[in-house]
């Protein structure tokens, strides 16, 4: 029984390093993908916040009105 079918060490090396590196890339593509979307939900979360906030607050000193106010709450709920 002949193990090496003609290839010799050599290739089975550089056989074991591909399919090594390929697994490696499926891992790291994976990973990206989700790392990805993390911090966008993060961030608009962050953002979406920050405008409740301010629009609470042009509220509270009477830049707006009720409706104004009641309207862009809905909008912001619509975006989150």
């Amino acid at each position: 029984m002949m193990w090496n079918d003609g290839m010799g060490w050599t290739g089975w090396l550089v056989m074991a390093l591909t399919a090594v590196a390929f697994w490696a890339l499926v891992v790291v593509a994976v990973v990206a993908l989700f790392r990805d979307s993390r911090p966008e939900s993060r961030q608009a979360k962050a953002g979406s916040d920050e405008a409740r906030r301010i629009l609470d607050q042009r509220f509270a000193r009477g830049e707006i009105d009720a409706n104004e106010y009641q309207a862009r709450q809905i909008m912001l709920r619509s975006a989150h």
